[in-house]
């Protein structure tokens, strides 16, 4: 996966928000729409994440979810060596974005952890602007190859066809993408995938999840990724839409930006 950059404290201290405190929740609006990642604590249980989380948004079905909506992250021993279900293990989770085989992917997602694991299982966060601006860099031109229309199939036969890169009408800029066995690429692509995983390793910060903690990130903008871990790490996600202005996809760094297009799924 490559070597995720150190200061687990600072990433989670620098985009901390306390949601006990008065008006908390106009505190996140305001920061997803700034920089697309709150941290959070003192989620202890079920009944904690799943009361945060409708406070915030819409919560989308999943097929692995329960009926509340939230999907119980650990390893089942059974999910792992089928292509897509690598977060139902306890290997190695490369850097990707939810839902991305559908047309259109959830927008915030929640991850709290109830119980750490003995060893390992850090969190592998990437702001997607960094990975993009890096990827703009590259002299083989790599980010308006991810950028071109229906490169990228992401899922099985229910997939969809699609790009890393889409950039919208008015300059702002969204990312999916997944890298597992559910990802086919096309040929104008494959030459840049090593740019787009140097860009993302590049980019990539570490959290330890303890009890109780968790973030929550725009879908569309951040790629989550997790280090191999062992015992029993348990975790309750939520995705869903937000219940706040939140407008599409990020505006990318000056430097990076490309020329407006009109958006395509």
């Amino acid at each position: 996966m490559g070597d995720a950059a150190t200061g687990t404290v600072a990433l989670f201290t620098d985009h901390y928000v306390n949601i006990r405190a008065p008006h908390a929740s106009d505190v996140i609006a305001a920061q997803l729409r700034e920089t697309g990642l709150v941290t959070v604590d003192g989620l202890q249980s079920r009944h904690d994440v799943l009361a945060f989380a409708t406070q915030l948004m819409s919560i989308a079905p999943h097929p692995h979810g329960a009926p509340d909506g939230l999907t119980l992250i650990r390893d089942t021993g059974g999910h792992a060596r089928r292509a897509g279900f690598a977060g139902l293990g306890s290997g190695e989770l490369q850097a990707h974005t939810e839902r991305s085989s559908t047309p259109e992917p959830p927008r915030l997602l929640l991850l709290v952890c109830q119980r750490p694991a003995l060893s390992g299982g850090d969190v592998l966060l990437a702001d997607g602007r960094d990975v993009h601006a890096q990827l703009t860099v590259d002299r083989q031109g790599a980010a308006a190859a991810f950028a071109q229309p229906r490169t990228a199939y992401f899922g099985a036969g229910a997939g969809h066809a699609t790009q890393v890169i889409t950039p919208h009408s008015d300059g702002r800029i969204t990312i999916r993408l997944r890298q597992d066995g559910l990802a086919r690429w096309s040929p104008v692509i494959k030459p840049h995938l090593s740019c787009l995983r140097e860009a993302i390793a590049g980019s990539q910060r570490r959290i330890s999840l303890q009890a109780g903690q968790g973030y929550l990130l725009d879908n569309h903008r951040w790629l989550h990724a997790r280090t191999r871990f062992s015992g029993g790490r348990e975790l309750l996600r939520a995705l869903g839409e937000p219940r706040f202005c939140l407008p599409e996809g990020f505006a990318p760094l000056p430097s990076a930006a490309p020329p407006p297009r009109m958006a395509r799924r």
